[in-house]
């Protein structure tokens, strides 16, 4: 698959493919979004939402979560607020997500599968990781968003004139409900 990708790439670029998206790094509307990963949602997210390349700082990560305070998803936030203008966040989780019941025990064994000595997971929790919590999803998709999103607002180093709100996503239709 990567090799047709590559393939794809050369041919892209040697037609110029790339000058419709041209736009700098800094979003337009000062806007980012907080997203989960889903397949589902790679065009239809940006198109519910009206955006197009270069309106908006998209995130995404599984079930749009912010896990810990010091997570790459926070990072990233503070990043796209203090180096490249945003203003306004959305946290904006989806309906039938993978990540809702998702846990370490569901992983293990297929860890284990694909060759992860058992030893591995004793070594990691040794080490401080709770693989448990790490690889945990969530469990009510409403409450999720409203735990990211009062997490982000209340984040020490967040600035407190970013606006954050949350909304769950209908993973078929788009349509947009947000999370009070």
């Amino acid at each position: 698959m990567i090799d047709s990708i590559i393939a794809f790439n050369r041919e892209f670029v040697a037609k110029k493919g790339y000058e419709k998206f041209v736009t700098s790094k800094y979003p337009d509307k000062k806007l980012a979004v907080l997203s989960c990963m889903d397949t589902r949602l790679t065009e239809l997210l940006p198109a519910a939402l009206g955006l197009k390349n270069g309106d908006a700082k998209i995130i995404k990560n599984a079930g749009g979560l912010v896990i810990s305070p010091f997570d790459s998803a926070m990072r990233s936030l503070l990043v796209a607020v203090y180096e490249l203008g945003v203003n306004e966040i959305m946290v904006v989780a989806h309906s039938h997500c993978g990540a809702c019941h998702m846990s370490f025990k569901e992983f293990e064994a297929h860890m284990v599968e694909r060759g992860i000595k058992p030893e591995v997971f004793e070594m990691i929790s040794r080490c401080g990781i709770d693989l448990d919590h790490w690889l945990e999803g969530f469990h009510d998709t409403e409450e999720s968003v409203r735990k990211t999103v009062d997490t982000v607002k209340n984040h020490p180093l967040m600035a407190k004139d970013v606006i954050v709100r949350g909304f769950i996503i209908d993973s078929m239709t788009g349509e947009l409900e947000e999370v009070f």
